[in-house]
């Protein structure tokens, strides 16, 4: 188990050091150039040069990116270009916001799609299996942004039962310590605190629940319906073996391989995909700061955030595969 984990991390570094060359020559094959959507009408020929020659993007690019590199080894990503402000400053204070709506998000989308899943694959064929393929086809067909705009119409601006926009109410004076607000309420005693962002953070996860939901569901179906059709299973319960133990050490054990794939992949899809959702929103995570940064060319930003979230993105898959050895001993590296 250790030389599998020690593996894939070492693996991490050809595939980040691959990443951070098509990220830095991508990001600057993008027409126009920071300088000229920083000063938008104010772009003279003279305050461009100025800019280029403050930030050294007048420099060669192959020295911008020997530079650039050097910085990141020593855990610096630079200087926004929108706030002055450094990258990393910028992503520690959004990313918990994007970490608590990606992980309801995530908590929605398989405790709902699993046992769905699993109640349409037990049902095959009947009318409350085909109703969890339809539910699922029109979640993926569905564009995220147009069903956020639906949720927020419905349920924020028509019922009023939830709010519109942002992380919290600003007439709730709160203690934030982790960035968590929800976890900074439930630490703090603040439960008024707390339940707000609940209900701020729960329109903006529905809406971004709703694809990772139906392709968790179309997988859980499918793998379950494999694996009770399978030999072993009908074996067993030829052998008089209970239902709770079919289902627990024979179904849905061996179903949730591909299960805990898909999972894995939608979890890394939420963090990076959250832009649409948390602009409809208004809600002050990494998806809509990098929204401007990719609008504004703002590079330090596209570059240090893309490589968190590649980060991020290998450690998910790291865990995948761990959970694999777990959950199958027979994937197991000796």
């Amino acid at each position: 188990m250790l030389r599998t984990i020690g593996k894939r991390l070492l693996l991490l570094i050809p595939t980040l050091f691959g990443l951070s060359l098509l990220l830095f020559f991508w990001v600057r094959a993008l027409p126009g150039g920071p300088a000229v959507a920083l000063l938008g009408e104010r772009a003279t020929p003279e305050a461009v040069a100025r800019i280029n020659e403050l930030y050294g993007f007048n420099e060669p690019i192959v020295v911008q990116y020997v530079t650039w590199m050097g910085r990141l080894l020593s855990g610096d990503f630079g200087v926004s270009l929108q706030t002055s402000r450094p990258v990393t400053e910028e992503f520690l204070r959004r990313f918990p916001a994007t970490i608590e709506l990606s992980l309801l998000a995530l908590i929605i989308a398989v405790g709902v799609g699993i046992p769905l899943g699993y109640w349409a694959a037990r049902r095959h064929g009947k009318l409350t299996d085909h109703a969890a393929v339809v539910f699922s086809l029109v979640g993926i067909t569905i564009p995220v942004f147009f069903l956020a705009f639906i949720l927020k119409y419905i349920f924020a601006v028509q019922l009023g039962w939830l709010p519109s926009d942002g992380r919290q109410n600003p007439r709730i004076d709160a203690t934030h310590y982790t960035g968590f607000y929800v976890l900074d309420g439930i630490l703090t005693g603040e439960w008024d605190a707390a339940w707000d962002a609940f209900l701020h953070l729960l329109l903006p996860a529905l809406a971004l629940a709703t694809i990772p939901l139906a392709i968790i569901v179309r997988i859980t179906r499918a793998s379950v319906l494999e694996v009770q059709n399978a030999d072993y299973v009908r074996t067993g319960a030829a052998k008089g073996i209970s239902r709770s133990t079919l289902r627990d050490r024979f179904i849905l054990r061996n179903a949730m391989l591909p299960v805990i794939t898909t999972v894995g992949l939608q979890a890394g899809l939420l963090l990076s995909g959250a832009i649409l959702t948390e602009t409809v929103f208004a809600f002050p995570g990494i998806g809509s700061f990098l929204a401007g940064a990719i609008f504004s060319k703002d590079y330090p930003v596209l570059q240090g955030f893309i490589i968190f979230i590649a980060i991020v993105y290998a450690l998910i898959n790291l865990f995948v595969d761990v959970s694999y050895s777990v959950i199958d001993p027979r994937v197991r590296v000796s």
